[in-house]
């Protein structure tokens, strides 16, 4: 199924300009299976996230999009902002205590080279990228963000790609336009917030460039792969290998916060 894990509406995000009816409607006509509402630092009650969704006959859950001093995290299974929640190490607590999971929204924020031709910089941007000490806590990147352009998903792939990170897909939706470009399948079907939040931490997923090619050039991403199943052992493979190596996203790991589907 396909699923938007990453939206905005009004009033609970200052800048995005949907109502939660207006975006519900218009996923599903846009083909989506499910969304998730992800607003700027503020939980929604569960209960009206319930009555949208009995309302719209349509599945809808609620997460957090948590700014902290490592970049931005789209957190599951919690439904609360407490303080503190800005340094990740402190966020990834909370979240383990609820047995929930987080995916790094937009990795390439913050982290771009500042010229792209030069291969040696984009390596060196990398590098850094990836020492970020969310990623010890995270079970994907986003490396296809509906808002972003051609050369900030590209860079989020990369570095998933040399993490051997699942990636998912989040239209990161603010107004109308944006709704539909991107989603992310799921081999099983998620009917609970809770099946999705183990659907997220098995790893097993893929991003959709719905879009056909205006958020990223690889084609692998304009459609669901036949061969998934290799594609995530190779994935799995390959975080074994770097946390073997000692790859910073291992490095110095707190045991009570181990990385998922490692």
């Amino acid at each position: 199924m396909l699923i938007d894990l990453h939206t905005h509406t009004q009033p609970l995000s200052y800048d995005s300009f949907l109502h939660p009816d207006d975006l519900i409607e218009r996923s599903r006509a846009a083909g989506l299976d499910a969304v998730v509402l992800s607003e700027h630092d503020f939980a929604w009650d569960p209960e009206a996230v319930r009555v949208l969704a009995n309302r719209h006959n349509y599945p809808v859950w609620a997460g957090i999009e948590i700014n902290t001093e490592e970049g931005h995290a789209l957190v599951y299974g919690l439904h609360e902002y407490i303080y503190g929640m800005h340094r990740a190490h402190e966020l990834a607590g909370h979240v383990a205590n609820v047995d929930g999971v987080m995916i790094a929204a937009h990795p390439y924020r913050r982290q771009m080279p500042w010229r792209w031709d030069d291969e040696q910089e984009y390596l060196d941007a990398l590098a850094r990228a990836e020492s970020n000490d969310m990623y010890r806590f995270v079970a994907a990147l986003e490396i296809l963000n509906g808002r972003g352009t051609l050369k900030e998903n590209t860079f989020a792939q990369r570095l998933a790609e040399t993490m051997g990170m699942p990636g998912s897909g989040g239209t990161d939706s603010h107004q109308r336009t944006d709704i539909g470009k991107t989603a992310t399948f799921f081999d099983a079907d998620v009917t609970t917030e809770r099946e999705l939040v183990k659907a997220i931490s098995s790893g097993r997923f893929w991003p959709v460039d719905r879009t056909g090619g205006d958020l990223t050039e690889n084609p692998v991403h304009y459609d669901v792969p036949a061969d998934l199943d290799a594609i995530w052992a190779q994935q799995a493979e390959q975080r074994r290998e770097r946390e073997l190596a000692g790859a910073p996203e291992f490095r110095d790991r707190p045991a009570e916060h181990p990385h998922v589907h490692a």
